[in-house]
């Protein structure tokens, strides 16, 4: 027998937290690009139908609340979308290939969920750095339109300015602790495409003995 659950409901001051976080990733990206002369105008890609995996309960929660927001039929079209996305992408990766797959909230080229997207698909394609808990740092040189770009207007790739995302990190992992609170721990850890976010449905807590 399953144990019963709770949903997590993100609270107004976590959304908020979490909208902040954005808003602040938001300006970071477009000060940079506008520094190293990027921007998505004309590109031939479409970063939508790259492979992400998301991490927090927290973005899992606030996705809901956006979804919770659409009209029944859009919601509808998008969780049929997102049913196609998880058939398809394990019937990629069985084959060994990384899926290449258009988002579930993709619709005639724009995303549905556009202020709740998440933090991976905001900070997608500008050059990177990010310094990881056991102190080894890390550099991502941004999608192949940033690094076209950086190669034509630099000497070396690492010569280019790139944003620091450990700050933002870190703010979404308290945001995260939160929201959990003394039940973190017992929580599995968070490996999910968006589409497999809104097929499982909302995040759930499990309820402990004493309040059933």
């Amino acid at each position: 027998m399953s144990r019963p659950q709770r949903e997590i409901v993100l609270p107004p001051e976590l959304s908020g937290e979490l909208a902040d976080i954005y808003a602040d990733l938001q300006s970071g990206y477009d000060e940079l690009a506008a520094e190293i002369g990027l921007t998505c105008q004309g590109c031939p890609d479409n970063c939508c139908d790259s492979y992400f995996l998301h991490h927090t309960y927290c973005e899992w929660a606030y996705l809901w609340q956006g979804l919770r927001e659409l009209a029944e039929g859009q919601r509808a079209a998008v969780v049929e979308r997102a049913e196609n996305y998880v058939e398809e992408s394990r019937a990629q990766l069985a084959r060994q290939q990384r899926p290449q797959i258009m988002c579930p909230l993709n619709m005639d080229g724009l995303c549905s969920l556009y202020q709740h997207r998440m933090l991976v698909c905001r900070m997608h394609g500008i050059p990177a750095t990010m310094t990881r808990p056991d102190g080894q740092s890390m550099r991502f040189p941004g999608c192949f339109r940033c690094q076209e770009v950086v190669n034509e207007r630099y000497e070396r790739p690492d010569d280019a300015p790139a944003m620091d995302r450990t700050p933002l990190f870190q703010k979404m992992v308290a945001v995260e602790s939160r929201l959990l609170g003394d039940k973190r721990h017992l929580m599995p850890r968070v490996k999910l495409t968006i589409a497999d976010m809104i097929v499982q449905g909302p995040p759930t807590l499990p309820i402990p003995h004493c309040e059933r």
